[in-house]
């Protein structure tokens, strides 16, 4: 089991990572959680189906505990769905040392870290991630759900008390949903080190290496990233925001799809490829752009935009991102891998770079 420190103005709280982990950290884990007046759990139906049991077990002797399953997807992240499960705290007798438990993917981690941070003006909450792309949502402390117009569009900086992130979860994970999340380990090597991304390149070639080699080195890789960024800027007042290369248009693509025709980690994948396309007109970015996308291809990734995609839609949703001020679209670019810069953009670069995107079917 590795662990390491995330270290924030706000907050520092231990990151334990390594499959099977939970027998190690179960009995210190049931323990803690005995301290807190009540033990509200949060998951999806899917994660439910699957490994509730074991959350039972470490709760087993517990008699304070409440759990609310969500639906699966982004639809948990919903205005609807958090005033249930708020109301269902409330009924259930939660106070301000009750404890939160966010066990699931990045979904269930932004909500009931959401959940945590406004319930009563604020309860603890634990993140035990199950998902490949939780490695990076898990970390760092932004919370949120989202609005028919946006993607975390309400959204909190709420840190967690500890992260437990048994990679044995992982083994249950359907081809699709690793793409999604390998997509943000992607991310973290593009926007820290070119070593990193050809280490990623060479050791997954093919849509088997996702279930034959181990994932676990590289997971820790990418929250040492992400942490490292965390620690200089908890709020996103400046390099923070680095950790949003490839999401404008991500989201953007996201909200065109109604939160349901690509999941996250596909449509920041597009982000990424209109990022790098953006990096190489403005920057004169030194990549190998064909290789890079050949790659994605031979992992299964779908690299072709489809065609009823069209630009002034994309615009309008890019338009509504967070990182939009002063009525500009701002996007993180690369100079050269690992060396990130933000760059307002005008109308005039944004559909440039958008013709330069691969189109394809439906």
């Amino acid at each position: 089991m590795a662990e390491l420190t995330i270290k924030t103005k706000s907050k520092a709280y231990p990151v334990y990572i390594g499959k099977n982990i939970f027998q190690e950290v179960e009995l210190d884990l049931a323990a803690e959680l005995s301290t807190y007046s009540k033990v509200f759990v949060l998951t999806d139906q899917h994660v439910a189906d699957l490994y509730l049991d074991k959350i039972e077990h470490l709760l087993a002797s517990n008699e304070n505990v409440v759990y609310y399953v969500t639906p699966n997807g982004e639809e948990a992240k919903t205005f609807a769905v958090y005033e249930d499960i708020i109301t269902k705290a409330i009924e259930a007798g939660l106070d301000r040392k009750s404890v939160l438990l966010a066990f699931g993917g990045g979904v269930i981690g932004d909500l009931g870290g959401f959940v945590a941070a406004t319930y009563m003006r604020g309860i603890p909450f634990y993140q035990i991630p199950t998902t490949i792309l939780a490695h990076d949502s898990a970390v760092g402390g932004k919370v949120a759900i989202n609005h028919s117009l946006g993607k975390n569009m309400v959204g909190v900086f709420y840190q967690p008390e500890a992260v437990i992130y048994d990679t044995f979860f992982l083994t249950s994970l359907p081809i699709r949903e690793i793409r999604s999340g390998f997509a943000e380990l992607i991310k973290h090597a593009l926007i820290s080190s070119a070593s990193l991304l050809e280490e990623l390149m060479k050791t997954y070639q093919s849509e088997a290496d996702f279930y034959e080699k181990d994932m676990t080195p590289f997971l820790l890789k990418g929250i040492q990233v992400k942490a490292e960024i965390v620690a200089k800027d908890e709020r996103e007042e400046s390099v923070r925001a680095f950790l949003n290369f490839g999401h404008t248009f991500g989201h953007a693509l996201e909200a065109y799809g109604n939160y349901g025709r690509w999941l996250h980690g596909e449509a920041v994948i597009y982000g990424m490829m209109y990022a790098l396309h953006m990096s190489k007109i403005a920057f004169s970015l030194p990549f190998d752009l064909d290789r890079f996308i050949g790659w994605l291809k031979g992992l299964g990734y779908i690299t072709e935009l489809p065609q009823d995609v069209s630009f002034n839609e994309i615009y309008q949703h890019m338009y509504r991102d967070k990182k939009t001020t002063f009525a500009e679209i701002k996007m993180v670019l690369l100079h050269d891998i690992g060396q990130v810069d933000i760059l307002p953009i005008q109308t005039e670069l944004a559909e440039t770079t958008f013709d330069q995107m691969e189109r394809g079917g439906n």
